[in-house]
């Protein structure tokens, strides 16, 4: 694979992989574990199905997980939505962590127009 092809190289990749980390952060004190377990999975799976989908040398399969993560960026938006309503994130750290995700979704709809636009 060439190197400007590496998952590592995509802007979608590196900016999902920072929302797990705030997610992680944020809610590092968090005692409610059933959410907690939920957003951080949400938020590992929008990375991990980018560099998945990437590594299978496909692009069918490469856009398929790209609609994963897409997927679950929604999954984590709705959860961040929860947990403000619920007190666990403050209103602000939700307008931040939402307007992120909705960038990181607009990428990958992008991404996947791109993909689709060079023939499967």
């Amino acid at each position: 694979m060439h190197t400007e092809n590496r998952f590592e190289n995509l802007e979608v990749w590196k900016d999902a992989c920072r929302i797990a980390v705030i997610v992680y952060e944020d809610l590092e004190g968090c005692r409610d574990y059933g959410l907690k377990d939920q957003m951080t999975r949400s938020a590992v799976s929008i990375a991990s199905n980018i560099a998945e989908g990437a590594e299978r040398n496909s692009v069918p399969d490469f856009i398929r997980f790209l609609y994963y993560a897409k997927g679950s960026a929604a999954e984590l938006r709705t959860q961040v939505y929860i947990a403000q309503q619920v007190g666990i994130i403050p209103s602000d750290k939700c307008t931040e962590m939402v307007q992120r995700l909705k960038k990181i979704s607009g990428m990958l709809y992008n991404l996947i127009r791109m993909k689709k636009d060079k023939g499967m």
